[in-house]
């Protein structure tokens, strides 16, 4: 309720006043969600980071550029079956792409979208600790290398 006499707004751009056939600011807002099929597949990328040797695989390839599977599952700390398999995973997602050379195969991340969202991830966390725990006074060394000149 407004109680200043006018109609007042929020940071939607909408009046606390509307009409009974105006969309109220929920409704509004649930139109500009993406599709449910995009939400689905937004999350299953996101569940992709969701696996600490994953994301080492990620990682390697975002500092590596192209690695074979025999040095990612050994940086990965996984199996090579292991690591097979998580990358047989990302690259369904597309997330990561291969190129074959003979008998060897190469991983790289798949697009610049794919190494800008690790890399944003990768900075997120290490400008925002975590609510309700601590920050060490060795801060630094949690910090990915690639970002350790901008820290």
């Amino acid at each position: 309720m407004n109680t200043h006499g006018g109609a007042s707004s929020n940071p939607h751009g909408m009046s606390g006043r509307r009409s009974a056939d105006e969309p109220d600011g929920a409704d509004i807002l649930r139109r500009r969600l993406p599709p449910a099929a995009d939400v689905e597949r937004l999350v299953d990328v996101f569940q992709l980071m969701a696996d600490p040797g994953r994301v080492r695989i990620l990682a390697t390839l975002l500092e590596a550029g192209e690695t074979c599977v025999h040095d990612l599952a050994s940086v990965s700390g996984l199996s090579e079956s292991s690591a097979s398999q998580a990358l047989r995973l990302m690259r369904a997602h597309r997330v990561v792409a291969t190129r074959r050379s003979g008998r060897h195969v190469f991983y790289r991340l798949n697009d610049s979208h794919v190494r800008m969202l690790l890399d944003l991830a990768i900075t997120h966390i290490g400008h925002s600790p975590v609510i309700g725990v601590a920050v060490t006074s060795d801060s630094e060394s949690s910090v990915h290398p690639i970002h350790q000149e901008s820290a």
